[in-house]
């Protein structure tokens, strides 16, 4: 890396850690936030009360399929945690004016994420951002599968988001998002009406074990989302992941029926 993209780096870093806990981030994420995505849909929160003494640094991660979720899983957060928060956002888009950035960095304290086959921006590069936000005792959330689902079906997670707690001894808190995609899929520009009903639920925080590889870790998260995923799914009636995962297959087939989203 070079020494003006670090130092850049560096005080972006500084910028979104000193912003953490901010006041006048909780007041618009409750007077602005949660109105409109309440209106929206009918936010249902699942085991809040695991969360309860979690402190310093550490990363959510979820299943991504909807343009709700990083905006549910903040709302569903408790405030303590919300307001300290920050989580990625395309630099190629959300970082390419001031504008832009400006209701992402109030709601979400995002800190920019390069996407593969994009043009950097500024042609620096901002890996390793979140890294060193935790390093800084900023928590972030990550969405380990990388892009959002196109059929609601959960995807591979990425080895690097296990490796951010397993080289750091942190925390890892699972979260599943029950319903975001059918109330809001990203082939969708617009919500379904009629606020239908998105499910989060929150896991115990998992801690890497002793010896435990970012492999094998990343792996017992997102059998934990999964399980979640579908625990919640059964309780409120609504498709599990083979469900959704059958439901693709039937569409994909020849003569299959396919949903415009």
């Amino acid at each position: 890396m070079a020494e003006d993209e670090g130092g850049a780096n560096r005080e972006l870093v500084e910028e979104i850690a000193s912003s953490g806990g901010s006041l006048l981030r909780r007041a618009a994420q409750l007077l602005l936030l949660r109105p409109v995505l309440r209106a929206a849909i009918s936010l249902q929160v699942h085991g809040r009360e695991r969360l309860r003494g979690l402190t310093g640094p550490f990363v959510v991660v979820g299943n991504h399929s909807s343009h709700f979720d990083t905006a549910a899983i903040f709302d569903a957060l408790p405030g303590r945690l919300a307001r300290r928060l920050s989580t990625g956002a395309a630099a190629d888009y959300f970082f390419t004016s001031p504008t832009r950035k400006l209701l992402p960095r109030l709601f979400f304290n995002v800190f920019p994420v390069d996407r593969p086959g994009k043009r950097l921006l500024g042609g620096r590069s901002h890996r390793g951002l979140a890294g060193q936000l935790l390093d800084r005792g900023v928590p972030v959330l990550i969405f380990p599968e990388g892009t959002r689902s196109r059929n609601g079906v959960l995807g591979r997670f990425t080895p690097g988001t296990a490796r951010l707690c397993t080289t750091r001894g942190i925390p890892c808190v699972p979260a599943a998002l029950v319903g975001a995609h059918a109330a809001w899929p990203a082939t969708r520009k617009l919500w379904r009406r009629g606020r239908p009903p998105v499910h989060v639920t929150f896991g115990a925080p998992l801690q890497p074990r002793k010896g435990e590889s970012s492999l094998l870790f990343g792996a017992r998260v997102q059998a934990e989302v999964l399980r979640l995923h579908d625990q919640t799914a059964r309780a409120f009636g609504l498709p599990t992941m083979r469900e959704l995962a059958t439901g693709a297959l039937r569409r994909a087939l020849p003569g299959g029926r396919e949903k415009r989203s």
